[in-house]
């Protein structure tokens, strides 16, 4: 197993809402008002009068072979507009309780 973590733009929130129902994906934590900059080419996105933009993150724990299609489908929206922003991160889940 696998815990997948993605860190969007709020604007792609319907796009990460639909991926996670399309896959099957029912448990998730999700993140709102998450501030940041991407560390390429990012702009702030803190909320605030000069950096308007906000960020959400959700993760979830999923089976190995999923992985490889939430990361492609990350690239996809990326590719869209790289410049809105959309990173996904992946950890080795060695227990659950």
């Amino acid at each position: 197993m696998k815990a997948i973590m993605i860190v969007y733009n709020q604007a792609h929130t319907e796009k990460i809402e639909y991926m996670l129902d399309k896959l099957g994906i029912k448990g998730y934590s999700l993140w709102e008002n998450v501030q940041g900059r991407g560390t390429s080419k990012g702009v702030p996105h803190l909320g605030t009068h000069a950096w308007p933009e906000i960020n959400k993150s959700v993760i979830a724990v999923v089976e190995d072979d999923l992985v490889d299609t939430i990361l492609n489908t990350v690239k996809k929206i990326d590719e869209i507009n790289d410049e809105v922003g959309i990173r996904a991160f992946v950890w080795d889940v060695l227990k659950t309780v």
